[in-house]
């Protein structure tokens, strides 16, 4: 079932399904998609008895498009104004990519707010690039060349992007239906939400999570190194990482039944 959230003067789509359910999963999604991205949990998990709640973040999917907000404080306040719009509590919530970076964010800056545990899946936190105290993650270089290629070609930067996405074999069908989900967002908020890669760290937050924590992350990922996964366990309390060695940026697909499995055993632990 979907509708939509008014918050920060921003309608947010929002999938919510089994709502009934007292056992919700609150996902935020990667760049560029959307909540579909999710779609192979959201198929089993709630024949599990599971809440399966998605967000399209401001700017992607089917939420509106404005030409302002993509740092990620305000990205991580329109999650609080959701969760409060929803009333919810007790909560698991999983963040993918820069999804996983928002869901950072939120801990710190809103302190978890409703939140029992946190699941990290090829996060791109505490920072995305290389900096002179964090050598683990891209060349800010390699950035700067996407944002230009949004400006230029963004359909062909996203057919770049999806062939370094996964590491199975995907088929044709696939791939396409993976390039339409990039092509939901506006070309503005594609390359606002790389710059915030560059401009935006996530150490302190990282230090403020204080929840059970799981952390997956393909050993194959050309998106976020995996490396950083090791970071993320090292710096949170609490946390254990899942190495998956079949998969790429996009666990959630390459190793799909692993992923769902993994995914309830720690909710349910």
């Amino acid at each position: 079932m979907g509708y939509y959230v008014y918050v920060n003067n921003v309608n947010i789509f929002v999938e919510d399904l089994n709502p009934e359910s007292k056992k919700a999963i609150l996902f935020l999604h990667g760049w560029p998609g959307s909540h579909d991205l999710f779609e192979y949990q959201f198929d089993k998990l709630p024949e599990l008895g599971y809440r399966c709640i998605g967000i399209d973040t401001r700017g992607f999917g089917m939420s509106d498009k404005p030409f302002n907000g993509y740092d990620y404080d305000t990205l991580s306040d329109d999650v609080r104004g959701v969760v409060e719009a929803l009333c919810l509590r007790d909560f698991i919530l999983v963040g993918h990519s820069t999804g996983g970076a928002i869901a950072v964010r939120y801990m710190g800056r809103h302190k978890g707010y409703g939140v029992k545990k946190l699941v990290l899946i090829a996060a791109a936190a505490p920072s995305l690039i290389k900096r002179p105290d964090f050598p683990y993650g891209i060349d800010k270089e390699q950035v700067i060349q996407m944002i230009e290629d949004t400006y230029n070609d963004r359909p062909q930067m996203l057919r770049n992007f999806g062939e370094r996405f996964f590491f199975q074999h995907t088929s044709e069908a696939f791939s396409d239906w993976f390039f339409h989900l990039g092509l939901q967002a506006a070309g503005w908020a594609t390359a606002a939400v790389a710059k915030t890669w560059i401009r935006e760290v996530l150490f302190d937050d990282m230090k403020a999570i204080d929840v059970p924590t799981l952390i997956i992350h393909g050993t194959h990922d050309k998106v976020v190194p995996f490396h950083i996964a090791e970071v993320q366990k090292k710096m949170i309390r609490s946390s254990r990482l899942l190495p998956l060695e079949l998969s790429g940026h996009g666990s959630f697909y390459d190793q799909k039944e692993e992923f769902n499995t993994s995914l309830v055993r720690f909710i349910e632990d």
